[in-house]
């Protein structure tokens, strides 16, 4: 027994010693490597786009309301009874050139004309007999000494009375006649009828206003020019070519003209005034979609256009900053200058160079001179950007 003793206090410690070696070697084998064994260096990829100058025609946008070229209170010209109206002369009708609105009762303005014509009838039969007294007049001064024969002799005082009596008559005929035809009151223009304030039976004097009426054959839309876009102005505006699109369950697009400047700054936003110009905006003379008056509309038109531009998607530039790969396919941020942003791109004028080439997908913790392989070159806006 204690033979046994003896040996097992022997080879406990053994024991002991060779674990630990062993749980030695174990963490040594997980343990980092030394430094003559050197980490694999691994290069970024990136995908790049050739950068291509470019002529650019700016295009500028603005919004306004559409509102009538011409608005007109309709008066009554003549007094009298209304005995008829058209029955598109109704609170949101539309009427055509030249149709008869309204009439009023004719018969005193009828017999107004004609003794207006028997009034010119017997102004001339006197005329024509002064002429024959003044023929005879004449005649008889031939036997006559100077002395005796004066303008009143000749009947040229009569002569120009009689004259007078037929203008006279013939300007009451004319008046007359004008009253007649004034009694059928007629659209001035393609007119969408806003009110009517007049019925059958109803008595009007001369001068009453009788309706208010909007001119459909042309409308107008006021349009304000930021700041930021005014410098892109064409140097002419008038005439340019503009879209005007109507946006809604169904866009309606039509085409008009910038007509004028308002030649003026706004005082409460400080911007210009443009005047764009649409013909016969309700479409009735044509098969074009109608866009009413009141609608808000968006108005695009060619601005000035820009040469040795960039045109680069908006996502690649940050802070006015874009990153190439120059010829030694290192990493290099460039600061450029941005002209203006259109949709999802920017217009650049400076900070790069046709040798650069556009980095598409920037690394996340991308720096100055960092070397990179490239991928295959892609075809991109910045490309193609005209």
């Amino acid at each position: 027994m204690l033979m046994l003793h003896n040996v097992a206090r022997w080879i406990l410690p053994v024991a002991l010693l060779g674990g630990g070696y062993v749980a030695y070697q174990a963490i040594a084998a997980s343990g980092p490597e030394t430094d003559d064994k050197k980490e694999a260096v691994v290069e970024t990829i990136v995908e790049t786009a050739p950068l291509l100058p470019t002529e650019h025609k700016v295009m500028i946008t603005s919004h306004g309301e559409l509102v009538p070229f011409e608005t007109t209170r309709l008066s009554a010209q003549v007094s009298g009874e209304v005995v008829s109206w058209h029955p598109n002369f109704v609170t949101g009708g539309i009427v055509k050139r030249g149709e008869v609105l309204f009439s009023i009762e004719s018969d005193n303005y009828q017999a107004a004309v004609l003794q207006a014509e028997a009034e010119l009838a017997s102004a001339k039969a006197v005329l024509i007999e002064e002429k024959a007294k003044a023929k005879v007049a004449e005649r008889q001064a031939k036997n006559l000494n100077d002395k005796q024969v004066s303008d009143l002799y000749l009947r040229k005082p009569q002569l120009l009375s009689a004259e007078a009596q037929v203008k006279s008559a013939l300007a009451s005929l004319k008046r007359a006649e004008r009253d007649l035809e004034n009694c059928k009151v007629v659209a001035p223009y393609d007119a969408l009828v806003v009110s009517r304030q007049i019925g059958v039976g109803q008595f009007i004097s001369a001068g009453s206003e009788v309706a208010l009426l909007n001119n459909i054959e042309a409308a107008e839309i006021h349009i304000p020019i930021a700041g930021f876009d005014s410098a892109f102005l064409p140097e002419k505006l008038s005439n340019i070519r503009a879209t005007i699109r109507l946006q809604g369950l169904r866009q309606v697009e039509r085409e008009g003209n910038i007509d004028r400047d308002l030649a003026m700054i706004d005082s409460a936003t400080r911007m210009i005034n443009v005047v764009v110009r649409i013909d016969d905006p309700y479409g009735i003379n044509s098969q074009k979609p109608a866009i009413k008056f009141g609608s808000y509309v968006e108005v695009q038109f060619a601005g000035k256009e820009l040469k040795h531009i960039y045109r680069l998607p908006q996502e690649l530039v940050s802070n006015r900053t874009v990153w190439v790969v120059n010829e030694e396919n290192q990493l290099y941020p460039r600061s450029v200058n941005v002209l203006r942003s259109e949709g999802e791109f920017v217009l650049i004028s400076e900070g790069i160079e046709q040798s650069d080439k556009l980095v598409l997908t920037v690394p996340e913790y991308p720096q100055k001179g960092m070397s990179v392989k490239l991928s295959q070159t892609k075809n991109t806006d910045a490309e193609n950007q005209g």
